[in-house]
């Protein structure tokens, strides 16, 4: 469970430090947009999506199996965050990020990295998608400028009433959100490596001050952002609350494990090089007890963010703590300009990166499944975004071993023939 950072400093050089103080700023630049929409979309506040970014991005980094992996809170968080927020209030959610990261600490001392291959990929691709859908739903209420007191969890409701309130969209916030959007596309296709994210949600943001449309900022829903970090501080440990909001912390865990692990895996890839799984699950303990203990949310590795972090050529973990860093920069020099920024660029970043979740070039793939894979990814996705995102990882984790199981049988009978 050795940290990688151990294994990088040896030798550290000028060079390497310069590269990975750039690609630091470059992820920071990516990742205060999208822990502010993270944060808003889950039903928390911007200020606790950056506190998050900095204490369980700096720890991730710091303490990890990936060279270059970088942490935070991610869109796959959205859905049991902002179940966990509606059902316990914020404080609930607390507790079961620390509890979530104990039970990662445990999950690493018991070795249980290597556990992931088991989880069926045909199951972390329905989940992935089903996510992906619900996230973009929960955004066309502020992309649209949509007038609507209370928009109900549950995926069916939300659209019928979206749909009732369709009268009041705003011309002006789609506006803001389409040029947003089109604008981060093109900023992407043009130079991957420049922090585009910021810039379009920036630039929208302004064009939206500059003609005076009555376009809702970060500020008018939820006042000034804090200068800096709270205080840390231990959440109540009342026994009958840990009882009501472990299921959750499990969910919490499981997921920032799948996450962080498959994260780490592009990574490699990217790199050419090998995680250490264990030590990534130590990691993510560490982050999301330290995030807890400040009042922020569940963090994991972040795919979209580690791949900036490589492109932008960070290659040690000095670039993610040096992210973390810049970003509690901004929060402490620079609130009042985050505050300013508009709930419709937002909600179009928020879009584009479930679009990116989905991962849609893999579809064409996924049709040439086997049927029993296809339809273990489509009832996993089904469920997702119709019933739990707890019953469908139960249901399609079960399904899998089980037609896994039968797969060995069938080719164990055909070879004794």
């Amino acid at each position: 469970m050795k940290p990688q950072i151990l294994s990088t400093l040896p030798g550290y050089g000028g060079r390497a430090l310069l590269s990975d103080l750039a690609a630091g700023v470059t992820v920071a630049m990516v990742a205060i947009p999208l822990s502010i929409a993270i944060a808003i979309a889950s039903g928390g506040t911007p200020a606790q999506g950056l506190v998050t970014a900095v204490v369980a991005g700096f720890l991730i980094s710091a303490l990890g199996g990936s060279r270059v992996q970088v942490g935070g809170p991610t869109g796959a968080f959205i859905v049991v965050v902002h179940g966990v927020i509606a059902t316990h209030g914020y404080d609930g959610l607390v507790l079961a990020t620390l509890l979530a990261g104990v039970i990662l600490l445990i999950a690493a001392v018991l070795r249980a990295g290597r556990l992931i291959a088991y989880v069926p990929e045909p199951v972390v691709n329905g989940f992935t998608i089903g996510i992906a859908v619900i996230i973009a739903s929960s955004q066309i209420k502020d992309a649209l400028g949509i007038e609507l007191a209370e928009v109900p969890a549950e995926f069916l409701p939300k659209l019928a009433a979206l749909w009732g309130a369709r009268a009041t969209i705003l011309p002006q916030a789609v506006a803001v959100a389409a040029g947003t959007g089109l604008m981060i596309v093109v900023l992407r296709r043009l130079a991957p490596a420049f922090p585009g994210l910021i810039v379009a949600v920036a630039a929208g943001s302004a064009a939206a001050l500059l003609f005076g449309w009555p376009v809702e900022t970060i500020a008018d829903r939820f006042g000034a952002l804090p200068a800096g970090l709270p205080a840390p501080s231990l959440p109540r440990l009342d026994l009958a609350k840990v009882v009501e909001v472990l299921p959750s912390a499990c969910l919490i865990a499981f997921l920032a494990a799948i996450e962080s692990l498959l994260s780490a895996m592009v990574a490699d890839r990217m790199i050419d090089d090998n995680h250490r799984p264990n030590a990534e699950l130590m990691a993510q303990g560490a982050a999301n007890i330290g995030s807890a203990l400040f009042g922020g949310m569940p963090a994991t590795g972040a795919i979209a963010r580690t791949a900036t972090n490589v492109r932008a050529g960070g290659r040690t973990p000095v670039a993610g703590m040096t992210h973390a860093l810049v970003v509690l920069a901004v929060l402490s020099l620079a609130a009042p300009l985050a505050g300013m920024l508009a709930l419709p660029a937002l909600a179009a970043l928020l879009m584009l990166t479930a679009w990116n979740m989905s991962e849609p070039h893999q579809w064409r793939g996924y049709l040439a499944l086997p049927r029993t894979d296809l339809f273990l990814l489509l009832i996993t996705m089904v469920l997702t975004v119709l019933a739990d995102l707890a019953v469908a990882i139960a249901v399609g984790v079960v399904l899998g071993l089980l037609l896994r199981g039968a797969r060995r049988v069938r080719s164990r009978r055909i070879r004794e023939r």
